[in-house]
């Protein structure tokens, strides 16, 4: 195929176009080694950015966060280095550009991936788009997180809560994140949950109008006041108290509650007893055996 001056137009275009420092240019990847990184700017000149230049981010490692083929724009620190290449600063683009992107990430609630680079009074520190953005200990986790400590290093997923580029503020959140994957998988749990189940749980709080049982797995149903007992009774603390572990049956799954039943719990273990089968000793016979008789032979001395 005839090569025409047409195919080269972009480039030759390119080659010709003014730059001035403080320009923005972007350019991909060519090499990348620990002392700098070289950019292909379809220009008569390649760009240079030193690695001391690329990031802020405390322990930042060039080689393993950029490759060849990598797009990147950076700011025109000089035309000329002294070797005919043109000297860039991705830091300096960084203060241009990443604040726009950051807000663009506030607004569409993208999850970011970030790893906790520092600690600090109330919180950690962690880098998005070079930019040192703060995560409260409240926002770090669903409950608050006393030893921040343990978070040093470690990847966390976030989503930008508040940026302002006059004042350099950005917060980043953890939580609502969390918190929307912790009720997914409560919906999917309550979803497989069996109306007839009977289970245990523990009383986590009373109410005027019934007991909330916890059932484990992030789980937690309700008991209605006329399901807690037989007796008739005016408030939940008469036949049950915080802290108790109580027998409990599903007797409703609807809009992602749960419906339970101490009173229903008790009834079916009372008739498995009653019907329970007992081998009568030193006799190859069988019996069923009701309540009443059972206790019925039982001695007190």
């Amino acid at each position: 195929m005839t090569e025409t001056m047409k195919d080269y137009e972009e480039e030759l275009e390119a080659s010709f176009k003014k730059i001035d420092e403080g320009d923005i240019l972007t350019g991909t990847v060519i090499s990348v080694d620990e002392k700098e990184i070289i950019l292909d700017l379809k220009y008569y000149a390649e760009g240079i950015i030193p690695a001391e230049d690329y990031s802020r981010e405390p322990g930042f490692n060039i080689k393993e966060a950029v490759h060849v083929g990598d797009e990147v724009s950076a700011t025109v620190v000089r035309k000329d280095d002294g070797h005919g290449n043109i000297l860039l600063s991705r830091v300096e683009a960084t203060d241009v550009l990443a604040w726009d992107k950051l807000k663009e990430y506030k607004e569409s609630g993208e999850i970011l991936d970030v790893v906790v680079k520092g600690i600090v009074n109330g919180g950690v520190i962690a880098y998005v788009e070079d930019v040192r953005g703060f995560i409260p200990a409240s926002k770090l986790a669903l409950s608050y997180v006393e030893n921040t400590e343990d978070y040093l290093n470690k990847p966390v997923q976030v989503q930008v809560l508040d940026v302002n580029k006059e004042s350099g503020r950005l917060i980043l959140s953890a939580k609502e994140i969390l918190r929307a994957k912790a009720e997914e998988e409560r919906k999917i749990k309550v979803s497989n949950l069996e109306v007839g189940l009977v289970t245990e749980g523990v009383v986590e709080s009373l109410q005027p109008y019934g007991a909330f049982v916890d059932l484990g797995s992030g789980l937690s149903g309700l008991v209605h006041i006329s399901q807690i007992c037989e007796k008739r009774i005016k408030k939940p603390s008469e036949a049950v108290a915080v802290g108790d572990k109580v027998k409990v049956k599903v007797i409703a799954v609807k809009d992602g509650k749960i419906s339970l039943s101490i009173k229903e719990a008790s009834d079916m273990m009372a008739k498995e007893i009653e019907e329970e089968v007992f081998e009568l000793p030193d006799s190859g016979e069988q019996a069923t055996t009701s309540l009443g008789s059972l206790f019925a032979n039982i001695r007190l001395d």
